[in-house]
């Protein structure tokens, strides 16, 4: 009864569909729309959420470290140019999709090899909601309010949440899947809906994988060799998009073109996807409406009548084109999307582009138009930051001295700030009350988490999903801890927030 009086006075949202990145991963060098406006926030079991709604330029040497999960050897033989104007059409590089296809970098610098996150006897554990099976705990169970363990992963070394599926990595590079299979967001064939509520391996990769990512209805995989892997499909506010192609659903496997080039990090958002080469270039494919692919202009954003190219232009893995100041072109060492955002670090600099939605500042730019090409923040100058995550009205921001600082819409306290003054933040504003450094985010719809580097996870924003592990549905307003039993002889690895779950992925404590 508490929990119906409580949606019904909280007009406008619930936790809605996500996206998120399982990272950290390392190169060897050796072995060389429109904005939406967030949906109401609805009882369990009233209505399920559907699937279906949901640089060139030379490669600097960096001067400064670059982070495990990006670094790589630079493109010698790129050329910086200046910027010249293009048609949008120009911009899509259509690139063969055979599954038997090699990378190549496009210069003699070495093969990339990548590796997994180092994880040992990781286990995964889920809570939420789970009426579609993204908690991977059977058809017997819809909801968890305390954290679960999913059964039948052992040594598990990434996990990441869609918006209404799972995926998580083994040691073995091999990626397991769960939940909504509406739009092929699993990758594998599910011959009734029982089987989306339990976990299976997916099948068709070539090569090891390192590095899982997902959106609404999307997966994409990494492999050790630097070549992309695939499925599911993008959708905008008219309904779907297709997947490299308009109007199609990718129900296993695809490797994605990318320019010839060795990719080296994903970032997903809701239905978009972002690709970082090891020349530190970046392409983007996906839903544009709200300026998140960051290379075309608005009029060629959306698949309205004025859009002469067609859906390919979205759909198709294109370059990012950034400039500095005097036309200087823009490469980059690390990626982030999350939402309808996207950013993006200078790898000669260390500045932070970013684009896509700004409507409540969660890209940390004062003016709130919507950002359809890369834009320089300044409000983050004055640090060195790590990682962003971003749910659909606000983004989580991690420096390199373990700080969390967050930006964009306060509402039900997902930027953990306390509800003393409750008021939308501009800029990017730290969390004081995370005393303790902080190791990674996650952040989805209206919830966002944080690790601690001691392996305990804070959770703050909407608590109507039970996202949190806090054995209720009341809102955080500050960060407060996940507990229950599961968690009591295990340390806390990384938390990925889906759209009505989280996943969490723990280790023993030692």
């Amino acid at each position: 009864m508490v929990r119906a009086s409580k949606a019904q006075s909280k007009a406008v949202e619930a936790a809605t569909p996500g996206s998120a990145t399982a990272e950290v991963m390392e190169v060897d060098q050796t072995k060389a729309v429109k904005p939406v406006s967030e949906p109401k926030k609805s009882q369990r079991g009233v209505q399920k959420v559907p699937a279906s709604n949901l640089l060139n330029g030379k490669a600097k040497p960096a001067e400064k470290e670059m982070p495990a999960s990006v670094k790589a050897p630079a493109d010698s033989n790129s050329k910086a140019g200046r910027g010249r104007k293009r048609s949008a059409a120009a911009d899509a590089v259509l690139q063969p999709t055979s599954k038997k296809s090699k990378v190549s970098s496009g210069s003699s610098s070495p093969p990339v090899q990548l590796t997994a996150p180092a994880v040992k006897d990781g286990v995964v554990l889920t809570v939420g909601m789970g009426d579609i099976g993204q908690l991977g705990l059977g058809p017997d169970v819809e909801e968890k309010t305390r954290v679960a363990v999913v059964p039948g992963l052992p040594n598990i070394v990434a996990v990441c949440a869609g918006g209404l599926h799972s995926v998580c990595l083994d040691e073995q590079g091999k990626v397991h899947t769960w939940g909504c299979n509406d739009e092929g967001a699993l990758g594998r064939t599910t011959s009734c809906e029982e089987d989306n509520f339990s976990a299976g391996c997916v099948e068709g990769i070539e090569g090891r994988v390192v590095q899982i990512t997902a959106g609404d209805c999307h997966t994409a995989a990494l492999t050790h060799d630097g070549r992309v892997y695939a499925w599911g499909c993008f959708r905008d506010n008219s309904g779907p998009l297709g997947f490299l192609e308009s109007g199609t659903i990718q129900r296993s496997p695809r490797l994605l073109p990318a320019g010839g080039e060795a990719i080296i990090k994903l970032a997903s958002g809701n239905n978009h996807l972002a690709l970082l080469s090891q020349a530190g270039r970046l392409y983007t494919c996906g839903c544009a409406e709200s300026g998140q692919l960051g290379r075309l202009a608005e009029r060629f954003a959306s698949r309205d009548l004025r859009n002469r190219n067609g859906f390919e232009v979205l759909l198709q893995p294109a370059p990012v084109r950034a400039v500095r100041l005097r036309r200087v072109a823009v490469t980059f060492d690390d990626v982030w999307a999350g939402g309808e955002n996207t950013f993006a670090r200078d790898a000669s600099t260390g500045a932070i582009f970013a684009w896509g939605l700004n409507n409540y500042n969660q890209m940390g730019d004062e003016d709130t138009s919507t950002k359809f090409q890369p834009t320089l923040i300044k409000s983050m100058a004055d640090k060195k930051w790590k990682k962003f995550t971003s749910g659909q009205h606000h983004t989580v921001g991690l420096d390199s001295e373990g700080r969390v600082y967050t930006m964009g819409r306060h509402d039900y306290g997902r930027l953990g700030l306390g509800d003393a003054d409750r008021k939308d933040a501009k800029v990017p504003t730290l969390i004081e009350t995370l005393k303790q450094p902080v190791k990674d985010v996650s952040a989805a719809g209206c919830v966002s988490v944080a690790v601690t580097e001691e392996g305990v996870a804070y959770g703050f924003g909407m608590g109507t999903s039970s996202q949190m592990s806090q054995g209720d549905d009341e809102d955080c307003w500050e960060p407060k801890e996940f507990t229950g039993k599961q968690l009591a002889e295990r340390k806390v690895v990384s938390v990925s927030v889906g759209g009505q779950h989280s996943i969490v992925l723990a280790v023993p404590q030692s």
